[in-house]
């Protein structure tokens, strides 16, 4: 089991907290840093504000040393695909091939209203994530083509420079095992990164993941399935008591949309002591995932960031 660290950047990480949280990263022993990809917070809170994501982990690229960064996720919805290879090629040849994107379709629809994104209906969303999905692939793996579908056209596309990485930056698609996300993903992706999901729906969506592969004609074992999720540890009972209530805090109100959707989902969430932690992983892995993104809310508690690292990815 891989274990990395998931950030919610848009709940008012500061340019300051992301080289700490970084450097803490480094310094823990821990794979790859994954940041939201998102303008607003999704709990609601209108006074929390998030730097742009693509540029921050350019920034971060050229400040650590062997950390990989991505995003988990980027909406479709946000930028054109041309624009996105073109970003992500740039921090992978500042990082000199760390990079990993994590794409979906896009879920927040007041975020897009209050920032002017096109929200259109799920059907076009999913659509508009499986052309994005080829284009960036293509843009990096071909010298030349062109392509005309329902949202997006190139004509004689060269993106150059290529990545760093090769055959390309790792290409994480996230969702919840559907056919819209699932046959792009088979397609195109290396990893498929699911959220918030207990153990036997893990396994269900692994399952899914497995049969689609071999409809294909790809072998299942080249596609990677990893889970998102909450994630509270401590050294004791009372420490991981104090973290969850501290996380909880960071969700706004008990009657935050979001707030209730994950409380309503714990049963999807690693959290405990270091030795509950190890075995909810250890389950986990039997269920078919092969690396976790923590989603870390107290962002500022590096302490933790430490004991995920002396603690978990030793034993793990």
């Amino acid at each position: 089991m891989r274990v990395c660290l998931m950030i919610e950047g848009q709940e008012s990480v500061s340019w300051e907290q992301w080289l700490a949280l970084a450097g803490a990263c480094e310094d823990a022993g821990i794979e790859a840093l994954f940041r939201s990809d998102h303008y607003s917070s999704v709990f609601g809170i209108l006074d929390r504000g998030s730097l742009d994501a693509w540029t921050t982990l350019a920034g971060l690229a050229a400040r650590t040393r062997r950390l990989r960064l991505g995003t988990l996720v980027s909406p479709a919805t946000f930028r054109h695909p041309s624009l996105l290879a073109r970003a992500v090629t740039t921090v992978d040849h500042i990082s000199d091939g760390r990079v990993e994107l994590g794409l979906g379709a896009g879920w927040h629809e007041l975020e897009h209203r209050a920032n002017g994104f096109d929200f259109a209906d799920t059907p076009t969303r999913i659509a508009r994530f499986a052309e994005q999905l080829e284009l960036i692939h293509r843009e990096w793996t071909e010298d030349g083509f062109s392509f005309s579908g329902r949202h997006y056209s190139v004509d004689d596309c060269r993106a150059l420079p290529k990545p760093v990485q090769q055959p390309h930056p790792w290409l994480i698609v996230g969702g919840s095992a559907r056919r819209g996300t699932v046959d792009p993903a088979v397609r195109f992706a290396d990893e498929y990164n699911t959220g918030f999901a207990p153990v036997d729906e893990c396994r269900a969506r692994r399952r899914t993941l497995d049969e689609a592969c071999e409809r294909a004609g790809r072998d299942p074992a080249s596609l990677g399935f990893s889970l998102m999720t909450a994630c509270v540890v401590g050294s004791n009972e009372r420490e991981t008591k104090a973290r969850t209530e501290r996380m909880l805090d960071r969700m706004g109100t008990p009657d935050s949309p979001v707030r209730v959707m994950l409380e309503a989902g714990r049963d999807g969430w690693i959290a405990g002591t270091v030795d509950q932690v190890v075995d909810r992983l250890a389950e986990l892995e039997e269920a078919g995932v092969e690396r976790v993104m923590l989603q870390h809310l107290a962002h500022d508690d590096l302490e933790m960031v430490a004991l995920i690292g002396a603690e978990i990815v030793r034993r793990v």
